[in-house]
């Protein structure tokens, strides 16, 4: 806001900060974000009567729409064709990493930074530092991703790069630093599927997706996923829509068993 002093701001000068944004570069969930803190710094203002505060209706009139919130689930079939179209890629990596996406629900940034000290095999329990919501989070590793980390292991050894405790599991092989992005890779992997619209993040949907239509519960999947809120799982319950017709029977059968005994 620059100099302007908060008994002068207007739902106008708030508007342009905003549009300033846009023309900046940032992405609306960014700005979106700076609109709460914006708003709650006005609210706390208001609530300890600071002299020369904000006017009462003064706020951003409108937030940036998000887009298509349209989620991508991809099949069984699609998965095993994914997975082959990395194979084929020169990529010394792309394939596992992809792999391990999908068999854990974990964001592309948290495999993308993860070291070899953030596994514990005895546990199966992989640690992330730092996830997106600012805290540390663990992934539960099943069997198959375990296998998934030592072929990562051993291709990594091949290639001659470090596998100690602090290295990174996925290590740029020319820079000896790990990658910043996989989205080249990627794309030409889903283009040679005719499957542009498929974005690295639908890996994790998928994961979830997996999971609820196979009976597992919107908090075990709030859980694994590692959402602070159940709200943020709450998106993948339209998967199984029979699911609550199946619970109810159960009411149903109880009774029913109760009559036929008398």
């Amino acid at each position: 806001m620059g100099d302007i002093p908060l008994e002068a701001l207007t739902t106008e000068i708030l508007d342009g900060w905003v549009i300033g944004q846009r023309r900046g570069g940032y992405k609306p969930g960014t700005i979106n974000k700076h609109i709460n803190y914006l708003n709650r710094i006005l609210n706390l203002a208001r609530v300890w009567e600071i002299e020369n505060g904000p006017k009462r209706n003064c706020k951003v009139s409108k937030r940036m729409p998000m887009g298509d919130h349209r989620q991508k689930f991809l099949g069984e079939a699609e998965i095993h064709l994914v997975l082959e179209s990395c194979r084929r890629e020169q990529h010394p990596y792309l394939d596992l990493f992809v792999h391990l996406l999908i068999l854990t629900g974990a964001r592309s940034s948290e495999a993308r930074l993860a070291r070899w000290c953030d596994f514990d095999m005895q546990r199966m329990v992989w640690t992330v530092p730092l996830s997106k919501s600012g805290r540390a989070r663990r992934i539960v590793l099943s069997s198959s991703a375990a296998k998934v980390l030592e072929q990562i292991r051993q291709r990594t050894e091949g290639l001659g790069l470090p596998v100690t405790t602090d290295s990174h599991l996925f290590i740029n092989p020319r820079l000896r630093q790990p990658y910043k992005s996989f989205h080249l890779a990627w794309d030409r992997a889903r283009r040679r599927l005719g499957m542009q619209d498929v974005r690295i993040h639908d890996l994790r949907h998928t994961y979830a997706s997996l999971l609820i239509n196979r009976g597992a519960s919107i908090y075990e999947v709030q859980k694994l996923l590692g959402h602070h809120h159940i709200s943020m799982t709450e998106r993948y319950a339209h998967l199984l829509p029979d699911t609550l017709h199946q619970r109810v029977e159960i009411v149903a059968r109880l009774l029913d068993d109760t009559e036929n005994r008398t």
